[in-house]
Protein backbone atom coordinates (compact mmCIF):
# COMPACT_ATOMS: atom_id res chain seq x y z
CA UNK A 1 0.00 0.00 0.00
CA UNK A 2 1.57 3.45 -1.26
CA UNK A 3 2.27 5.64 1.59
CA UNK A 4 1.02 9.58 1.68
CA UNK A 5 2.07 12.56 3.48
CA UNK A 6 -1.46 13.86 4.58
CA UNK A 7 -2.18 17.76 3.91
CA UNK A 8 -2.28 19.03 7.45
CA UNK A 9 -2.68 22.83 8.50
CA UNK A 10 0.23 22.00 10.52
CA UNK A 11 3.77 20.18 10.09
CA UNK A 12 5.42 17.95 12.48
CA UNK A 13 5.74 19.46 15.72
CA UNK A 14 9.60 19.59 17.52
CA UNK A 15 8.31 17.58 20.41
CA UNK A 16 5.60 15.30 21.31
CA UNK A 17 3.51 14.64 24.70
CA UNK A 18 3.38 11.06 23.91
CA UNK A 19 4.90 8.18 21.79
CA UNK A 20 2.06 6.88 20.53
CA UNK A 21 -1.44 7.62 20.87
CA UNK A 22 -4.19 4.58 21.28
CA UNK A 23 -7.96 5.46 20.18
CA UNK A 24 -9.91 2.68 21.93
CA UNK A 25 -8.92 0.65 24.97
CA UNK A 26 -10.75 -2.78 23.49
CA UNK A 27 -8.97 -5.63 22.45
CA UNK A 28 -6.95 -3.96 19.47
CA UNK A 29 -6.31 -1.22 21.50
CA UNK A 30 -4.84 -2.84 24.65
CA UNK A 31 -2.49 -5.29 23.15
CA UNK A 32 -0.74 -2.36 20.73
CA UNK A 33 -0.90 0.24 24.32
CA UNK A 34 0.73 -2.46 26.52
CA UNK A 35 3.83 -3.30 23.90
CA UNK A 36 4.10 0.29 23.21
CA UNK A 37 4.75 0.76 26.56
CA UNK A 38 6.75 -2.63 27.70
CA UNK A 39 9.05 -1.05 25.20
CA UNK A 40 9.14 1.76 26.99
CA UNK A 41 6.81 4.21 24.80
CA UNK A 42 5.09 6.82 26.79
CA UNK A 43 1.71 5.73 25.86
CA UNK A 44 -2.46 7.85 26.11
CA UNK A 45 -5.32 5.52 25.81
CA UNK A 46 -8.43 7.16 24.66
CA UNK A 47 -11.61 5.87 25.57
CA UNK A 48 -15.18 7.77 25.08
CA UNK A 49 -16.82 5.18 27.93
CA UNK A 50 -15.90 5.34 31.71
CA UNK A 51 -14.63 2.51 32.13
CA UNK A 52 -11.97 0.41 30.08
CA UNK A 53 -12.69 -2.43 27.57
CA UNK A 54 -14.53 -1.45 24.83
CA UNK A 55 -17.08 -3.58 23.25
CA UNK A 56 -15.70 -6.87 23.96
CA UNK A 57 -16.23 -6.14 27.51
CA UNK A 58 -19.30 -4.15 27.81
CA UNK A 59 -21.67 -5.59 25.10
CA UNK A 60 -20.07 -8.17 23.24
CA UNK A 61 -18.06 -11.24 23.54
CA UNK A 62 -18.04 -10.74 27.44
CA UNK A 63 -22.02 -10.05 28.03
CA UNK A 64 -23.04 -12.65 25.49
CA UNK A 65 -20.79 -15.40 26.57
CA UNK A 66 -21.58 -15.05 30.12
CA UNK A 67 -25.71 -15.25 29.53
CA UNK A 68 -25.10 -18.20 27.36
CA UNK A 69 -22.82 -19.96 30.09
CA UNK A 70 -25.89 -18.63 32.61
CA UNK A 71 -28.57 -20.48 30.28
CA UNK A 72 -26.60 -23.50 29.45
CA UNK A 73 -26.30 -24.59 33.42
CA UNK A 74 -29.75 -23.95 33.98
CA UNK A 75 -30.52 -26.36 30.62
CA UNK A 76 -27.71 -28.50 32.09
CA UNK A 77 -30.03 -28.91 35.94
CA UNK A 78 -33.25 -29.10 34.16
CA UNK A 79 -32.48 -32.03 32.33
CA UNK A 80 -30.05 -34.16 34.74
CA UNK A 81 -31.95 -37.16 36.24
CA UNK A 82 -30.63 -36.29 39.41
CA UNK A 83 -32.56 -33.15 40.60
CA UNK A 84 -36.08 -35.17 39.03
CA UNK A 85 -37.05 -35.37 42.55
CA UNK A 86 -36.16 -31.97 43.63
CA UNK A 87 -38.42 -28.51 43.12
CA UNK A 88 -37.53 -27.39 39.87
CA UNK A 89 -36.55 -23.81 39.39
CA UNK A 90 -39.46 -21.00 38.28
CA UNK A 91 -38.43 -19.68 34.50
CA UNK A 92 -35.42 -17.68 34.63
CA UNK A 93 -35.78 -14.30 32.63
CA UNK A 94 -33.39 -12.44 30.79
CA UNK A 95 -33.17 -10.04 33.59
CA UNK A 96 -32.53 -12.31 36.01
CA UNK A 97 -29.22 -13.47 34.04
CA UNK A 98 -28.13 -10.05 33.37
CA UNK A 99 -26.94 -10.19 37.05
CA UNK A 100 -24.31 -12.73 36.41
CA UNK A 101 -22.93 -11.38 33.33
CA UNK A 102 -22.83 -7.71 34.87
CA UNK A 103 -20.49 -9.08 37.80
CA UNK A 104 -18.36 -10.75 34.76
CA UNK A 105 -18.24 -7.41 33.09
CA UNK A 106 -17.38 -5.13 36.49
CA UNK A 107 -14.18 -8.17 37.20
CA UNK A 108 -13.23 -7.88 33.61
CA UNK A 109 -13.12 -4.41 33.15
CA UNK A 110 -11.74 -3.71 36.17
CA UNK A 111 -9.05 -6.61 35.92
CA UNK A 112 -8.26 -4.61 32.77
CA UNK A 113 -8.20 -1.13 33.93
CA UNK A 114 -5.34 -2.14 36.32
CA UNK A 115 -3.15 -3.32 33.35
CA UNK A 116 -2.85 0.64 32.20
CA UNK A 117 -2.51 1.38 35.83
CA UNK A 118 0.47 -1.01 36.23
CA UNK A 119 1.87 -0.06 32.85
CA UNK A 120 1.85 3.71 34.09
CA UNK A 121 -0.73 4.29 30.64
CA UNK A 122 -2.13 8.08 30.58
CA UNK A 123 -5.70 7.19 30.16
CA UNK A 124 -8.15 10.04 28.41
CA UNK A 125 -11.72 9.85 28.53
CA UNK A 126 -13.59 11.34 26.19
CA UNK A 127 -14.83 11.17 22.40
CA UNK A 128 -11.41 11.84 20.23
CA UNK A 129 -11.21 13.31 16.36
CA UNK A 130 -8.14 14.19 14.53
CA UNK A 131 -6.71 18.30 13.92
CA UNK A 132 -4.13 16.92 12.23
CA UNK A 133 -2.00 13.29 11.68
CA UNK A 134 0.05 14.29 14.96
CA UNK A 135 -2.69 15.88 16.98
CA UNK A 136 -6.13 14.53 18.49
CA UNK A 137 -8.81 16.60 20.04
CA UNK A 138 -10.23 14.68 23.36
CA UNK A 139 -13.99 16.07 24.15
CA UNK A 140 -14.90 15.68 27.50
CA UNK A 141 -18.97 14.97 28.52
CA UNK A 142 -18.93 18.32 29.69
CA UNK A 143 -17.77 20.06 26.61
CA UNK A 144 -14.68 21.34 27.01
CA UNK A 145 -11.41 19.35 25.56
CA UNK A 146 -7.83 19.08 25.28
CA UNK A 147 -5.41 18.29 22.54
CA UNK A 148 -2.66 15.72 23.03
CA UNK A 149 0.07 15.17 20.33
CA UNK A 150 2.20 11.96 19.32
CA UNK A 151 3.98 10.90 16.24
CA UNK A 152 2.19 7.76 16.18
CA UNK A 153 -1.44 7.15 16.48
CA UNK A 154 -3.37 3.98 16.63
CA UNK A 155 -7.21 3.77 15.89
CA UNK A 156 -8.61 1.06 17.82
CA UNK A 157 -12.23 1.95 17.84
CA UNK A 158 -13.99 -1.37 17.28
CA UNK A 159 -17.46 -1.27 15.82
CA UNK A 160 -21.09 -1.10 16.60
CA UNK A 161 -24.31 -3.03 15.60
CA UNK A 162 -24.81 -2.35 11.31
CA UNK A 163 -28.16 -0.34 11.80
CA UNK A 164 -30.67 -0.40 8.71
CA UNK A 165 -32.41 2.82 7.91
CA UNK A 166 -35.70 3.14 8.44
CA UNK A 167 -35.96 1.09 11.54
CA UNK A 168 -36.45 3.05 14.77
CA UNK A 169 -34.13 1.44 17.28
CA UNK A 170 -35.48 3.96 19.96
CA UNK A 171 -38.86 1.94 20.19
CA UNK A 172 -38.67 -0.37 23.46
CA UNK A 173 -39.30 -3.12 21.73
CA UNK A 174 -36.57 -2.88 18.41
CA UNK A 175 -33.28 -3.88 19.79
CA UNK A 176 -29.67 -4.28 18.66
CA UNK A 177 -26.67 -6.67 19.83
CA UNK A 178 -25.68 -3.97 22.15
CA UNK A 179 -29.28 -2.50 23.41
CA UNK A 180 -29.73 -6.21 23.88
CA UNK A 181 -28.29 -5.49 27.17
CA UNK A 182 -31.31 -3.20 28.68
CA UNK A 183 -34.01 -5.40 27.91
CA UNK A 184 -36.25 -5.18 30.61
CA UNK A 185 -39.96 -7.05 29.52
CA UNK A 186 -40.20 -10.78 29.31
CA UNK A 187 -40.49 -11.89 25.93
CA UNK A 188 -42.55 -14.96 25.20
CA UNK A 189 -41.52 -14.62 21.58
CA UNK A 190 -38.43 -13.33 20.24
CA UNK A 191 -38.07 -12.48 16.48
CA UNK A 192 -34.12 -12.39 15.49
CA UNK A 193 -33.02 -10.59 12.07
CA UNK A 194 -29.81 -12.06 11.10
CA UNK A 195 -28.48 -15.92 11.83
CA UNK A 196 -24.61 -15.04 11.59
CA UNK A 197 -22.56 -15.78 14.87
CA UNK A 198 -24.41 -13.17 16.80
CA UNK A 199 -28.48 -14.22 16.10
CA UNK A 200 -27.46 -17.58 16.37
CA UNK A 201 -25.82 -16.75 20.14
CA UNK A 202 -28.60 -15.33 20.95
CA UNK A 203 -31.49 -17.31 19.65
CA UNK A 204 -29.41 -20.15 21.90
CA UNK A 205 -30.27 -18.16 24.84
CA UNK A 206 -33.49 -17.14 23.87
CA UNK A 207 -34.44 -20.05 23.62
CA UNK A 208 -33.07 -21.92 26.85
CA UNK A 209 -34.90 -19.21 28.55
CA UNK A 210 -37.82 -20.95 27.08
CA UNK A 211 -39.45 -18.42 24.63
CA UNK A 212 -40.15 -18.70 21.37
CA UNK A 213 -37.90 -17.78 18.18
CA UNK A 214 -38.09 -16.79 15.14
CA UNK A 215 -34.74 -16.86 13.42
CA UNK A 216 -34.40 -14.78 9.86
CA UNK A 217 -31.66 -15.69 8.18
CA UNK A 218 -30.64 -14.01 4.78
CA UNK A 219 -28.70 -16.66 3.31
CA UNK A 220 -29.66 -20.22 2.20
CA UNK A 221 -27.83 -21.61 4.95
CA UNK A 222 -26.77 -21.20 8.71
CA UNK A 223 -22.94 -20.30 9.26
CA UNK A 224 -21.97 -21.38 5.76
CA UNK A 225 -18.12 -20.28 6.57
CA UNK A 226 -18.05 -23.74 9.17
CA UNK A 227 -18.12 -27.04 7.86
CA UNK A 228 -21.54 -28.36 6.15
CA UNK A 229 -21.80 -31.07 8.76
CA UNK A 230 -21.16 -29.04 12.12
CA UNK A 231 -23.57 -26.35 10.69
CA UNK A 232 -26.50 -28.90 9.26
CA UNK A 233 -25.35 -30.04 12.88
CA UNK A 234 -26.82 -26.70 14.82
CA UNK A 235 -29.72 -26.27 11.92
CA UNK A 236 -30.58 -29.48 13.23
CA UNK A 237 -30.59 -28.79 16.94
CA UNK A 238 -32.33 -25.44 16.33
CA UNK A 239 -35.24 -27.80 14.45
CA UNK A 240 -35.41 -30.02 17.50
CA UNK A 241 -35.36 -27.67 20.04
CA UNK A 242 -38.09 -25.38 18.47
CA UNK A 243 -36.70 -22.78 16.58
CA UNK A 244 -38.04 -21.59 13.47
CA UNK A 245 -35.61 -21.13 11.45
CA UNK A 246 -36.57 -18.90 7.94
CA UNK A 247 -33.88 -19.18 4.78
CA UNK A 248 -33.45 -16.67 2.07
CA UNK A 249 -35.64 -13.78 3.74
CA UNK A 250 -34.69 -9.91 3.64
CA UNK A 251 -37.09 -7.49 5.64
CA UNK A 252 -38.89 -4.85 4.11
CA UNK A 253 -39.92 -2.98 7.31
CA UNK A 254 -40.80 -3.40 11.00
CA UNK A 255 -44.04 -2.35 12.22
CA UNK A 256 -43.45 -1.48 16.01
CA UNK A 257 -46.48 -1.82 18.61
CA UNK A 258 -46.69 -0.65 22.44
CA UNK A 259 -46.51 -4.53 23.12
CA UNK A 260 -44.58 -6.16 20.41
CA UNK A 261 -43.62 -5.58 16.78
CA UNK A 262 -44.60 -7.48 13.04
CA UNK A 263 -41.39 -7.95 10.93
CA UNK A 264 -42.52 -7.42 7.11
CA UNK A 265 -40.68 -9.25 4.92
CA UNK A 266 -39.91 -9.34 1.45
CA UNK A 267 -41.41 -12.27 0.34
CA UNK A 268 -45.08 -11.25 1.76
CA UNK A 269 -44.64 -12.81 5.05
CA UNK A 270 -45.26 -11.13 8.27
CA UNK A 271 -43.88 -12.56 11.56
CA UNK A 272 -45.62 -11.02 14.63
CA UNK A 273 -43.43 -11.09 18.06
CA UNK A 274 -43.00 -9.24 21.59
CA UNK A 275 -39.51 -7.75 20.49
CA UNK A 276 -37.21 -8.03 17.84
CA UNK A 277 -33.38 -8.31 18.01
CA UNK A 278 -31.49 -7.14 14.82
CA UNK A 279 -28.27 -8.59 14.43
CA UNK A 280 -27.11 -8.25 10.63
CA UNK A 281 -23.57 -7.42 10.23
CA UNK A 282 -21.69 -4.21 11.99
CA UNK A 283 -20.28 -0.69 11.16
CA UNK A 284 -16.72 0.29 11.89
CA UNK A 285 -16.57 2.82 14.32
CA UNK A 286 -14.73 5.65 12.29
CA UNK A 287 -17.65 8.29 11.08
CA UNK A 288 -16.51 10.93 14.51
CA UNK A 289 -12.98 10.85 14.20
CA UNK A 290 -12.86 13.51 11.22
CA UNK A 291 -10.53 11.04 9.24
CA UNK A 292 -11.01 13.82 6.33
CA UNK A 293 -8.40 16.02 8.48
CA UNK A 294 -5.91 13.44 7.86
CA UNK A 295 -6.75 12.11 4.29
CA UNK A 296 -8.08 9.37 5.57
CA UNK A 297 -11.53 7.36 3.75
CA UNK A 298 -13.15 4.35 5.59
CA UNK A 299 -15.08 2.76 3.17
CA UNK A 300 -19.11 1.77 3.11
CA UNK A 301 -18.76 -0.42 6.55
CA UNK A 302 -16.72 2.53 8.19
CA UNK A 303 -13.74 -0.26 7.94
CA UNK A 304 -10.28 1.04 7.14
CA UNK A 305 -7.69 -0.32 4.63
CA UNK A 306 -4.25 -1.26 6.25
CA UNK A 307 -1.40 -2.94 4.89
CA UNK A 308 0.19 -6.46 6.57
CA UNK A 309 2.29 -3.86 9.12
CA UNK A 310 -1.35 -2.58 10.19
CA UNK A 311 -0.19 0.81 8.29
CA UNK A 312 -2.83 2.89 6.94
CA UNK A 313 -2.40 5.03 3.57
CA UNK A 314 -0.74 7.53 6.41
CA UNK A 315 2.46 6.33 7.49
CA UNK A 316 2.04 7.45 10.96
CA UNK A 317 -1.23 6.10 11.47
CA UNK A 318 -2.14 2.32 12.18
CA UNK A 319 -5.44 0.85 12.65
CA UNK A 320 -5.98 -3.16 13.95
CA UNK A 321 -9.32 -4.83 15.24
CA UNK A 322 -12.83 -4.40 14.05
CA UNK A 323 -12.06 -1.46 12.28
CA UNK A 324 -10.03 -3.00 9.88
CA UNK A 325 -12.54 -5.75 9.12
CA UNK A 326 -12.35 -9.37 8.96
CA UNK A 327 -11.31 -11.59 10.96
CA UNK A 328 -13.55 -9.41 13.48
CA UNK A 329 -12.57 -11.57 16.51
CA UNK A 330 -11.77 -9.93 19.71
CA UNK A 331 -8.56 -13.01 19.70
CA UNK A 332 -7.29 -11.69 16.32
CA UNK A 333 -7.42 -8.22 17.52
CA UNK A 334 -4.94 -8.57 20.39
CA UNK A 335 -2.53 -10.00 17.90
CA UNK A 336 -3.23 -7.19 15.45
CA UNK A 337 -2.69 -4.99 18.41
CA UNK A 338 0.85 -6.49 19.77
CA UNK A 339 2.04 -7.20 16.22
CA UNK A 340 1.13 -3.26 15.20
CA UNK A 341 3.06 -2.14 18.32
CA UNK A 342 6.51 -4.46 17.58
CA UNK A 343 6.09 -2.70 13.68
CA UNK A 344 6.18 0.40 15.33
CA UNK A 345 8.66 -0.17 17.21
CA UNK A 346 11.56 -2.17 14.84
CA UNK A 347 10.09 -0.64 11.80
CA UNK A 348 9.25 -3.42 10.00
CA UNK A 349 7.11 -6.87 10.12
CA UNK A 350 8.68 -9.46 11.81
CA UNK A 351 5.26 -11.61 13.11
CA UNK A 352 2.17 -12.53 11.22
CA UNK A 353 -1.26 -13.28 12.18
CA UNK A 354 -1.39 -16.92 12.08
CA UNK A 355 -3.22 -18.49 8.70
CA UNK A 356 -5.62 -20.77 11.16
CA UNK A 357 -7.36 -18.45 13.43
CA UNK A 358 -9.94 -20.68 15.15
CA UNK A 359 -13.77 -19.75 14.95
CA UNK A 360 -15.35 -20.58 18.19
CA UNK A 361 -19.10 -19.90 18.06
CA UNK A 362 -20.85 -19.94 21.55
CA UNK A 363 -24.65 -21.43 20.50
CA UNK A 364 -25.96 -24.55 23.05
CA UNK A 365 -23.79 -26.74 21.88
CA UNK A 366 -20.86 -24.56 21.00
CA UNK A 367 -19.30 -25.03 17.66
CA UNK A 368 -15.39 -24.68 16.90
CA UNK A 369 -13.25 -25.24 13.95
CA UNK A 370 -9.79 -24.55 12.89
CA UNK A 371 -8.30 -25.02 9.60
CA UNK A 372 -9.63 -25.86 6.08
CA UNK A 373 -13.38 -27.33 6.12
CA UNK A 374 -14.60 -30.65 3.50
CA UNK A 375 -16.02 -28.24 1.37
CA UNK A 376 -12.59 -26.29 0.41
CA UNK A 377 -10.49 -29.44 0.11
CA UNK A 378 -12.72 -30.78 -2.05
CA UNK A 379 -13.29 -27.77 -4.08
CA UNK A 380 -8.53 -28.26 -4.24
CA UNK A 381 -8.72 -31.25 -5.16
CA UNK A 382 -7.07 -32.41 -2.11
CA UNK A 383 -7.26 -35.92 -1.12
CA UNK A 384 -8.42 -36.12 2.46
CA UNK A 385 -9.60 -38.39 5.28
CA UNK A 386 -12.13 -38.07 8.11
CA UNK A 387 -12.46 -38.96 11.48
CA UNK A 388 -14.96 -39.06 13.49
CA UNK A 389 -15.67 -38.79 17.64
CA UNK A 390 -18.96 -39.18 18.75
CA UNK A 391 -19.48 -37.09 21.67
CA UNK A 392 -22.39 -40.40 23.20
CA UNK A 393 -19.62 -42.50 23.26
CA UNK A 394 -16.93 -40.88 25.58
CA UNK A 395 -16.90 -41.74 29.44
CA UNK A 396 -15.92 -37.73 30.61
CA UNK A 397 -20.10 -36.79 28.32
CA UNK A 398 -21.70 -39.48 29.68
CA UNK A 399 -20.56 -38.61 33.58
CA UNK A 400 -21.42 -35.10 32.81
CA UNK A 401 -24.61 -35.51 30.70
CA UNK A 402 -23.20 -33.35 27.57
CA UNK A 403 -22.94 -36.27 25.11
CA UNK A 404 -25.11 -34.37 22.33
CA UNK A 405 -21.96 -33.43 19.82
CA UNK A 406 -18.89 -34.53 17.71
CA UNK A 407 -15.32 -34.07 17.00
CA UNK A 408 -13.93 -34.34 12.98
CA UNK A 409 -10.41 -34.73 12.02
CA UNK A 410 -9.64 -33.89 8.63
CA UNK A 411 -6.28 -35.36 7.34
CA UNK A 412 -4.34 -36.24 4.13
CA UNK A 413 -4.84 -39.11 2.72
CA UNK A 414 -0.75 -39.53 1.89
CA UNK A 415 0.86 -37.38 4.60
CA UNK A 416 -1.61 -38.04 7.47
CA UNK A 417 -0.71 -34.21 7.92
CA UNK A 418 -3.87 -32.76 10.01
CA UNK A 419 -5.64 -30.26 7.91
CA UNK A 420 -8.86 -29.08 9.57
CA UNK A 421 -10.42 -29.72 13.14
CA UNK A 422 -14.07 -29.35 13.32
CA UNK A 423 -16.36 -29.97 16.76
CA UNK A 424 -19.99 -29.64 17.71
CA UNK A 425 -20.66 -29.91 21.35
CA UNK A 426 -20.27 -28.35 24.96
CA UNK A 427 -16.55 -26.91 24.88
CA UNK A 428 -16.48 -27.33 21.50
CA UNK A 429 -14.19 -23.94 21.98
CA UNK A 430 -11.86 -25.42 24.13
CA UNK A 431 -11.18 -28.65 22.47
CA UNK A 432 -10.45 -27.40 19.12
CA UNK A 433 -7.56 -26.10 20.67
CA UNK A 434 -5.77 -29.45 20.97
CA UNK A 435 -5.83 -29.70 17.23
CA UNK A 436 -5.16 -26.32 16.30
CA UNK A 437 -1.54 -26.85 18.26
CA UNK A 438 -0.67 -30.18 16.51
CA UNK A 439 -1.61 -28.17 13.11
CA UNK A 440 0.95 -25.21 13.80
CA UNK A 441 3.57 -28.32 14.11
CA UNK A 442 5.99 -27.60 10.75
CA UNK A 443 7.10 -31.24 8.82
CA UNK A 444 6.36 -34.27 10.72
CA UNK A 445 5.10 -32.94 13.57
CA UNK A 446 1.94 -32.35 12.28
CA UNK A 447 0.77 -36.10 11.65
CA UNK A 448 -2.83 -37.35 13.01
CA UNK A 449 -0.29 -40.65 14.52
CA UNK A 450 0.06 -38.05 17.14
CA UNK A 451 -3.43 -38.93 18.89
CA UNK A 452 -2.64 -42.86 18.89
CA UNK A 453 0.19 -42.24 20.14
CA UNK A 454 0.01 -39.96 22.74
CA UNK A 455 -1.58 -41.19 26.45
CA UNK A 456 -4.97 -38.78 27.52
CA UNK A 457 -6.05 -38.46 30.75
CA UNK A 458 -8.80 -40.81 31.15
CA UNK A 459 -12.01 -39.81 31.14
CA UNK A 460 -11.84 -36.78 29.58
CA UNK A 461 -13.02 -34.86 26.08
CA UNK A 462 -9.67 -34.43 25.15
CA UNK A 463 -9.70 -38.49 24.46
CA UNK A 464 -12.14 -37.58 21.37
CA UNK A 465 -9.24 -37.06 19.85
CA UNK A 466 -7.96 -40.36 20.27
CA UNK A 467 -10.97 -41.83 18.99
CA UNK A 468 -11.34 -39.85 15.95
CA UNK A 469 -7.61 -40.56 14.88
CA UNK A 470 -7.92 -44.39 15.31
CA UNK A 471 -11.47 -43.96 13.23
CA UNK A 472 -9.37 -42.48 10.08
CA UNK A 473 -6.92 -44.19 10.33
CA UNK A 474 -8.91 -47.11 10.11
CA UNK A 475 -10.63 -46.22 7.01
CA UNK A 476 -7.31 -45.74 5.38
CA UNK A 477 -6.61 -49.45 6.01
CA UNK A 478 -9.89 -50.69 4.59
Amino acid sequence: MAKQKAESNTDKPASFMYDAIIIGSGPGGEGAAMNLSKSHKRVAVIERHKAVGGGCVHWGTIPSKALRHSVSRLIEYKQNPLFSLTEKPQRLTFGDILSHASNVISKQSNLRSSFYDRNRIELFQGDASFIDRYSIKVTHADGSYEVITAPIIVIATGSRPYRPPGVDFSHPRIYDSDTILSLEHDPQRVLIYGAGVIGCEYASIFKGLGAKVDLINTRDRLLAFMDAEISDALSYHFWNSGIVIRHNEEFAKVEPHEHGVILHLQSGKRVRADCILFANGRTGNTDKLNLAAVGLKADGRGQLKVNECYQTEIDNIYAVGDVIGYPSLASAAFDQGRIAAKAIVSGGCSEKLINDIPAGIYTIPEMSSVGKTEQELTAAKIPYEVGRAQFKHLARAQITGTQVGSLKLLFHSETKEILGVHCFGERASEIVHIGQAIMEQKGPGNNIEYFVNTTFNYPTMAEAYRVAALNGLNRLSD
